[in-house]
């Protein structure tokens, strides 16, 4: 459960902090909401179907910055080659959270690995970083505020975010400080829940 909270605020801070650092490509993923939703409505759960640039920016946030570096320890129950590694019947196997450059398209999801999979796979992936919670959270954010950098600079050079990790975990090592503006209309933050 509590994976299923961490894993969604890692994502969109992750997200968050790229995309302010990218400001071209914060502006494209505002202006697919706008587009997909407009500003008379909050994004619903129905519209993220149709948020694909949001879609696949959260998922690279998370392909490349998952919340823990391996997934839990699975048996294979046959034997198998993978890479071309032959692994016995009965052998353990931690796999990594591995980051590719760019990952290769896949008949299966393992590029997006991040869940595990088969029965031991998370059972929160629906919920958590895979879909609903973080995509609602980030396409709102994006949706409902204007984003910019928050530094306490003593020059006006221009103001990037710090990217690194966190040593011996994988979340920013300097927490996300923005400034958010509204810039959708009053009535619909009184109805945000």
């Amino acid at each position: 459960m509590l994976a299923t909270v961490d894993n969604p605020s890692n994502v969109v801070e992750w997200a968050m902090a790229k995309m302010m650092n990218q400001p071209e490509i914060l502006h494209k993923a505002m202006e697919e909401i706008d587009r997909v939703v407009g500003k008379e409505s909050l994004v619903q759960e129905a519209d993220i179907p149709r948020l694909n640039y949001v879609k696949a920016f959260a998922r690279e946030a998370f392909r490349l910055h998952p919340i823990a570096p391996f997934n839990l320890p699975h048996v294979s129950n046959a034997d198998a080659t993978i890479a071309g590694y032959f692994i016995p019947k009965g052998s353990h196997a931690c796999p990594a959270q591995p980051t590719w450059p760019r990952p290769e398209p896949q008949k299966t999801d393992l590029r997006f690995i991040s869940f595990s999979t088969g029965r031991r796979g998370c059972m929160g992936v629906a919920l958590g970083s895979g879909t609903a919670m973080t995509l609602m959270l980030l396409a709102r954010l994006l949706q409902a505020f204007s984003w910019a950098v928050r530094l306490c600079l003593t020059s006006y050079d221009e103001a990037e975010i710090d990217l690194s990790e966190a040593e011996n975990v994988l979340f920013l090592a300097k927490p996300l400080h923005a400034i958010a503006k509204p810039r959708l209309s009053p009535k619909l933050y009184l109805t945000i829940t």
